[in-house]
């Protein structure tokens, strides 16, 4: 009898059967996405890690998803070529349908179609989560674990209800701890990018998209700007929510997206303060006592511009 051949699940192989669909199209949408950043002038970096992770999936021999139900993020994050980032990506398509950073990309996001798909978020809760500045998952639990959230309706209870359904969601372990500070970027290299994108918005020089929200015209209003600051990878855009609508602050508000080469994406929104010791002052909200004193021109130094 001949010996039976040993076959690595995670290699990439000609795949068959109901997980090539899926896998092919968690595939089109991470293309899709490197597509979209190479547009927008991101750096290569990124451009290259998203298409070299569509190339893996797409010859994967296992669905993609067959791995997520059986080990979760973890065994997402183990396969070559995805790591922490793009397993939080692939996460999120496989449980939701949707994938927000590309659907922000292209215009498309509306926040509270994702948040619906949360058991016990209906459409009132979801408007008003979307009104709090945050627009994923990952921020959503983010700033649950950070008490930014200032919500109508959402009591200690909820918040721990929606924090064990977004574990699931996102396939790991429910976090029992705050991720220390040091994880976020420093409040005066936020403060850089949000005043290179409003410089570059105002010159013309920024891509723009036509978001869906609050756009019924169907204007390309909305500048997108890419830049990296080692180690950290910045997306950069005007706020588009109802109260900044509402409030005329959408040339104003500058919400940051920013990850470290191998992990999950966050935000933070910067606005102009119009009060208290920084009133006139561009803060980032919820950290306005790390705002650095005004520096003089000459003690500028611009983050270099994505390659």
């Amino acid at each position: 009898m001949a010996a039976r051949k040993k076959v690595d699940k995670t290699a990439p192989a000609v795949a068959d059967g109901g997980g090539v669909a899926e896998n092919a199209a968690i595939a089109a949408k991470l293309r899709d996405y490197a597509d979209l950043l190479e547009q927008q002038g991101a750096d290569g970096f990124r451009t290259r890690a998203y298409r070299r992770a569509a190339d893996f999936v797409d010859a994967l021999v296992r669905p993609v998803a067959d791995v997520f139900t059986r080990e979760g993020r973890d065994g997402l994050e183990a396969m070559p070529s995805i790591g922490r980032g793009i397993a939080a990506a692939i996460a999120e398509m496989l449980t939701t349908g949707r994938w927000s950073q590309l659907e922000r990309l292209r215009g498309d996001l509306i926040p509270q179609k994702l948040f619906m798909t949360i058991p016990g978020v209906g459409p009132e809760l979801a408007a008003r989560l979307a009104d709090a500045h945050v627009e994923t998952l990952e921020d959503l639990e983010h700033a649950l674990h950070f008490g930014e959230l200032q919500v109508k309706g959402l009591g200690a209870r909820r918040r721990a209800m929606l924090l064990a359904a977004l574990a699931e969601r996102l396939g790991r372990p429910l976090r029992r701890h705050v991720a220390p500070l040091a994880e976020r970027p420093p409040v005066a290299t936020i403060l850089e990018v949000d005043r290179m994108y409003r410089e570059r918005a105002a010159a013309g020089t920024l891509r723009t998209i036509a978001p869906k929200r609050f756009n019924p015209a169907g204007e390309a209003w909305l500048p997108v700007m890419h830049a990296r600051h080692d180690p950290w990878h910045f997306t950069a855009l005007f706020s588009n929510t109802r109260l900044a609508h509402e409030l005329g602050r959408t040339r104003d508000w500058v919400v940051v997206y920013f990850h470290r080469d191998d992990g999950p994406e966050a935000s933070c929104t910067i606005v102009t303060e119009t009060r208290g010791p920084h009133a006139g002052r561009r803060v980032v909200r919820g950290r306005e006592d790390e705002t650095p004193e005004p520096a003089s021109d000459t003690e500028i130094q611009a983050l270099p511009p994505s390659a």
